[in-house]
This record gives structure tokens, C-alpha cells and sequence, in this order.
């Protein structure tokens, strides 16, 4: 395994999910520079609140080496990424959420979208943050209509529309009387994350809190990605 392991560094070396620079021999995930200063570029956590959901934490920023790096993740297939990101995600919610939350779950893509893409990146990111926190995530929401994506749509209040009544709770005893943790890629507008939050409490839930791994810097911009 280990001869087999050289062989597959010797030909496809690990690269920083962050610069995406080939890492040192034996090293994966993240270099030793990102590590020290893209994930405390910011405050470790970066608090907001929605129009429906309590409170939204998030790690990193939306913006240079880690903005490069989450669209390879969303679109280029890097699906490993997940379990660096879901570390950074992870000691957000513990360090600011711990205690407030009874379960965990994502804001999903749509069949359509799933299909195209292969993988439903929330959910990979949901997943490997309840790992880090000994947890388990649960499938809560569906999107059962696909829409045109968030970043194409203009500013919040047309992206408020544009998801209107596209998500729904398919088993309502799951979330009922529960604080639920909703788990997404990143916070722009907060318009999906208020929209599955109005669809969980409808459900029964007794609050929505929130986490994502990156926020952009204002909450009315567009980061210029398909959502």
C-alpha cells in the first residue's frame, strides 16, 4: 500500500486545496501557509442573522485563494475537499453553537441539479462537519423544483422569489420540536438558508441555526457563482 501510495504522489502530487500548490512529501489537505492564514484571515467566525433563521456561523471568507478553491470543489469534482472543509466548519459550530442545536442537516439541490453535478456539495459538507463533531447528518429538506441558480437572478429580493415554495420538509416528525443546524456551501443574501428555514419551522421545528464554510463580504453581493 505505501509503495502504491509513492507511486500515486510521485504522479498526481497532493495539492493545497487553498493555493493549490503541491504540497510537501507526506503532507495532504492543506499547506502549512493556508492553514496558518486563510482559515484566520477573518475572525474564526463570522455571525449573522436572517429574516427566518437565528443566527448563521461561518469560518472562512469568499474571497481569493478560498473562493478558487470552493469552485473547484462545486464544479470541478474536487469532492475531497470535503473533509478539509468540514474541519473548518466543524470548529465553527463548536466554538459558537455548541449545545443549541438537536440535529443536523443540509439545504439540498434539486434532482436536476444533482444529476448534472454528480454530487449534492452541501450535503458532502454536512456530513463531514457532523463527522468532525461525533455527530450524524440527516436528509430534512427536498428541493422538489428545480430553478434558475441563485447568482443569475439579481439582488435579495428577486433571489427571495426565485426560490419561493421550491424546498419542502418530506417527513415532519424528523424536525418537529427540534433546533435544527442547516449546513450550506455560502452565505450571500441568506435567502435559501431563510427559505429552508420558514419550510423547517412550518414543519414543526422550534428554531433554525446555521452554518456555512464561507460567507461573502456583504451580505447584498453576488458572488458570481451558479448556487
Amino acid at each position: 500500500m505505501g509503495f502504491f501510495s509513492t507511486l500515486l504522489d510521485l504522479f498526481f502530487p497532493p495539492k493545497c486545496a487553498f493555493c493549490h500548490k503541491v504540497l510537501d512529501s507526506g503532507k495532504s489537505g492543506v499547506c502549512a501557509r493556508c492553514k496558518n492564514s486563510v482559515a484566520r484571515a477573518e475572525p474564526q467566525a463570522v455571525s449573522d442573522r436572517g429574516e427566518v433563521f437565528t443566527v448563521c456561523v461561518s469560518p472562512l471568507l469568499y474571497a481569493d485563494t478560498v473562493k478558487d478553491s470552493i469552485r473547484r470543489f462545486k464544479f470541478k469534482g474536487q469532492t475531497g475537499y470535503a473533509k478539509i472543509y468540514g474541519k473548518f466548519i466543524a470548529e465553527s459550530i463548536a466554538d459558537n453553537l455548541a449545545g443549541r442545536y438537536d440535529l443536523i442537516t443540509w439545504v439540498p439541490l434539486s434532482r436536476k441539479r444533482l444529476k448534472s453535478r454528480g454530487y449534492d456539495q452541501a450535503m458532502l459538507l454536512c456530513m463531514a462537519a457532523a463527522l468532525e463533531l461525533n455527530d450524524v447528518a440527516v436528509a430534512a429538506l427536498e428541493k422538489y423544483r428545480d430553478v434558475p441558480a441563485q447568482s443569475g437572478v439579481g439582488d435579495a429580493a428577486h433571489r427571495r422569489a426565485n426560490i419561493s415554495g421550491v424546498y419542502r420538509v418530506p417527513d415532519p416528525e424528523l424536525v418537529a420540536d427540534k433546533r435544527v443546524l442547516l449546513v450550506d456551501d455560502i452565505l450571500t443574501t441568506g435567502s435559501t438558508l431563510d427559505e429552508c428555514a420558514r419550510m423547517l419551522l412550518d414543519a414543526g421545528a422550534l428554531e433554525v441555526l446555521c452554518a456555512t464554510l464561507a460567507r461573502t463580504r456583504d451580505r447584498e453581493e453576488t458572488a458570481g457563482d451558479d448556487f
